[in-house]
C-alpha cells in the first residue's frame, strides 16, 4: 500500500519532466533543383571527376536552427525553423547533385577520392538565413577550387538573395532552397567552364 502511495505522488511529477525543447512540427531540408536521373551509370574512366568538400561554417551556421541578422552584431533565430541536419551538410549535398547534373563531372566522396580526386571543391558557407533589414533570405559561399594538375587554387564568393514576405518558418524552407539551388547552379558553372 506504502509503494502504490508513492507512485500515484510521483505521478502529477512525470508530466512535468522534459528533456529538451519540443521540436518543430517538421524539419526543413534542402532539394537539387538539377536532380541526377536515377539509374544512370557514371564513369569516373570517361568523365571528369571532383570531389566536394563539405563547407566550413562560422558558429551561427554550426547549428540545425536558421539565422537572421538584424544588425551586424545581433542574431536571432527563426522560431519553429530547424534543419534535419547541419546546413553545411545539406549544402554539399545539393552542391554534388547539382555538379554531377550539370557539369556530368563524377563527384567522389572523400574515401573514392583517395585514388584519383580530381578537381577539388572546399569554402565556406558564409551565410546561409535570413537579413531582416531586407527581408531576404541570403546564401553566401566563398568556393576554393583546385582544378585536376593545377598548382594553385581559385577563389571566388557566390551570393544569391530571394525576398520573403515574412521572416518564419513558412518561408525558410523555400526561400534558402531557392538560393541554395542558385549559388550550387552558379558553382557548377563556374567549375565546369
Amino acid at each position: 500500500m506504502k509503494t502504490l502511495a508513492i507512485l500515484l505522488a510521483a505521478l502529477p511529477l512525470s508530466a512535468c519532466i522534459s528533456f529538451g525543447a519540443e521540436p518543430p512540427p517538421s524539419l526543413l531540408t534542402l532539394t537539387s533543383a538539377a536532380a541526377v536521373p536515377v539509374g544512370e551509370t557514371q564513369n569516373s574512366g570517361t568523365a571528369p571527376t571532383i570531389t566536394i568538400g563539405v563547407p566550413s561554417t562560422p558558429q551561427e551556421l554550426g547549428v540545425a536552427r536558421v539565422p537572421v541578422r538584424s544588425t551586424d552584431t545581433s542574431i536571432a533565430y527563426v522560431k519553429d525553423a530547424q534543419w534535419v541536419e547541419p546546413p553545411a551538410r545539406l549544402f554539399a549535398r545539393l552542391l554534388a547533385d547539382t555538379m554531377t547534373a550539370r557539369t556530368g563531372r563524377v563527384v567522389l566522396s572523400g574515401r573514392q577520392s583517395n585514388v584519383d580526386p580530381g578537381a577539388l571543391l572546399s569554402g565556406e558557407l558564409r551565410s546561409f538565413g535570413f537579413e531582416a533589414a531586407t527581408s531576404e533570405a541570403v546564401v553566401t559561399y566563398d568556393g576554393a577550387l583546385l582544378r585536376k594538375d593545377a598548382t594553385a587554387f581559385e577563389k571566388r564568393r557566390f551570393e544569391a538573395r530571394v525576398p520573403v514576405t515574412a521572416i518564419d518558418a513558412a518561408n525558410a524552407g523555400v526561400a534558402l532552397n531557392q538560393a541554395a539551388n542558385q549559388v550550387a547552379a552558379e558553382v557548377a558553372d563556374w567549375v565546369g567552364r
